[in-house]
């Protein structure tokens, strides 16, 4: 148990320390840098001042770093929070509900986004919003609720038929604080663990958006947007590609590292309920 517990910790410090630098980067950039990172020197440049050279604009591959952080991480995060809200209202109000019309009613509906490829949705909205990151966070989340609802309520299925909710409702408990006040603390690990696998697949989802033109303006300086814009170039400037690459691949395992570090029964819990999600009889 010692050594379970002392590698899960293990799991959980190297997360942190692989998350340091794009949060850091993410919440510190915007404050030491221009909102547009001016064109200081020439296309894949070495030195003259920048530490890991510059892009195809001229622009310092640091600043872009610094910068481009906010729109990578934060529009991915942004899309799983809603997701995650959106999706645990609907599969925990279904797995209470106690009626079944209105379990079909309530994630019949949502299932119909499961089998929607996640960059034609993208490529949509892309089209049809080009430029604007909140189209994408919510067309993100929109590709990521069925999943989450499917998931929760299938979580949430032992603990809202158990004896505690049966008791609870026998002592005159509201609906809403069963749901809330139990059903919703006995599922949590589960949603945390999963919201730390699905924020990694978020960022790559919104980075290869960006990659393909789909997402924010092509001068961005948005790390997906600043490995498309110089990916030409790979042997000839290999930080402006590698950087920003090697911020999105830090940030994505370190969250699965430190969620499976802390909330390892959650993660052991989430595998099984994964299996129970495509059951619809109780």
């Amino acid at each position: 148990m010692t050594d379970r517990r002392s590698g899960r910790g293990r799991r959980a410090t190297l997360g942190a320390l692989l998350l340091l630098p794009p949060v850091a980067a993410a919440l510190i950039g915007p404050f030491v840098t221009d909102a547009a990172v001016p064109s200081s020197g020439m296309p894949y440049a070495m030195g003259d001042g920048h530490l890991l050279g510059t892009d195809v604009l001229g622009r310092d591959v640091v600043a872009l770093l610094l910068r481009g952080g906010v729109s990578a991480l934060g529009v991915a995060c942004a899309a799983v929070a809603l997701a995650v809200a959106v999706g645990a209202v609907l599969g925990l109000t279904a797995a209470a509900s106690r009626s079944r019309w209105l379990d079909d009613l309530l994630m019949r509906p949502v299932e119909l986004l499961l089998p929607l490829p996640s960059l034609l949705v993208i490529s949509v909205v892309g089209i049809g919003w080009r430029g604007h990151p909140v189209a994408v966070a919510l067309a993100v989340a929109a590709l990521n609720v069925p999943a989450v609802a499917r998931l929760l309520r299938a979580a949430a299925l032992d603990a809202a038929s158990g004896p505690v909710a049966e008791a609870m409702r026998l002592q005159g408990e509201s609906s809403a604080r069963i749901l809330v006040g139990h059903v919703g603390r006995a599922v949590l690990p589960v949603a945390v663990a999963d919201a730390g696998t699905r924020v990694g697949s978020a960022v790559f989802t919104v980075a290869a958006a960006n990659f393909l033109g789909l997402g924010l303006d092509p001068t961005s300086p948005d790390w997906g947007v600043s490995i498309a814009a110089s990916r030409d170039a790979l042997f000839v400037q290999p930080w402006a590609v590698c950087a920003p690459a090697l911020m999105l691949v830090m940030f994505t395992v370190g969250v699965n590292l430190l969620a499976d570090g802390l909330l390892p029964r959650g993660a052991g819990h989430r595998e099984s309920t994964q299996r129970k999600a495509t059951a619809w009889n109780r």
